[in-house]
């Protein structure tokens, strides 16, 4: 009877194990990619990464209803209008898919369209999301007289902190344009970045700085790529694996970008002209909402 028992407890053990270590598993995949793949990814002191945009949805990740029923299954984040269009490769690998929801955005009303994008692991687990934040987009733009200015929320899997990732309202006609975001470190320090598009560039390149205007980084928009294609690379000591979210997201959203300006200026037309009201979609109400109020 011990004998049974303890052969009992042993498999429990065994269970308990594997189940740890396949929870490790996922944890290691969710915070980004491994040792290995990131030193790959290292070169002349810079960490390098590629978002590959699709151009057809008939791709294995989403082909078929059953396959996106059960991508649902696996992941909340994965609503039944998501579209995956792109994905993110690390050293040789693909380590993430970037898709956005359809829906909200292509069959919204004139006064209530949303853009959300959303960047999973190449397992369809959950990573981050990228909010196109229309009220305060919509303030910017007023302020501005009309300048488009985007403004887009970006919260991860691993962060207690919401990054905003801006458009800059100081835009002369044909000079580049510039987009603002910061990144708390660990202590709270904020750490300040600049995007600025290049004023020679074929396929949308931008060049990343630091609070300081030191060049840090740099993506490289492939004008010949037949959906579109970003490679992207950032300095080792800066490659922190929020800013390489921030980056990948940046790159996906410009096949979007000269529709997010165009939709944000005549919003704000229609609004000034009083043949629009503005609204907001209680889920980007909920991001507005005062997290001291009484509950």
């Amino acid at each position: 009877m011990n004998a049974v028992a303890a052969r009992a407890d042993a498999s429990t053990d065994a269970a308990v194990s594997d189940a740890a270590n396949d929870a490790r598993g996922e944890v290691t995949k969710v915070k980004g990619v491994t040792k290995a793949t990131a030193a790959k990814a290292i070169k002349n002191g810079y960490y390098h990464f590629i978002v590959d945009i699709w151009i057809t949805d008939l791709n294995a990740t989403e082909f078929g209803v059953y396959k996106h029923t059960r991508n649902r299954a696996k992941s909340r984040q994965f609503t039944s209008d998501m579209d995956i269009f792109a994905d993110v490769t690390e050293g040789g690998e693909r380590t993430g898919l970037i898709g956005y929801r359809e829906d909200t955005w292509k069959k919204g009303e004139a006064n209530d369209k949303r853009l959300v994008f959303k960047l999973f692991t190449d397992n369809l687990n959950w990573r981050a999301t990228m909010d196109l934040m229309i009220g305060r987009s919509l303030q910017s733009t007023i302020a501005a007289r009309g300048e488009p200015v985007m403004v887009f929320s970006i919260n991860t899997d691993q962060d207690d902190f919401v990054v905003y990732l801006e458009r800059s309202a100081n835009k002369w006609p044909f000079l580049p344009e510039h987009f603002g975001f910061f990144i708390p470190d660990a202590d709270g320090q904020p750490i300040f970045y600049r995007l600025k598009r290049d004023f020679i560039n074929l396929g949308g390149d931008y060049t990343l700085y630091d609070q300081q205007g030191k060049k840090i980084g740099h993506l490289d928009g492939k004008v010949f790529s037949i959906g579109g294609k970003w490679k992207g690379k950032v300095k080792v000591e800066h490659a922190d694996r929020r800013l390489l979210t921030v980056l990948q997201f940046f790159s996906a959203m410009q096949v979007f970008n000269g529709d997010c300006r165009r939709y944000m200026r005549r919003l704000w037309r229609d609004i000034v002209k009083g043949k629009v009201k503005p609204k907001l979609d209680a889920q980007e109400l909920d991001l507005y909402k005062n997290p001291r109020r009484v509950r």
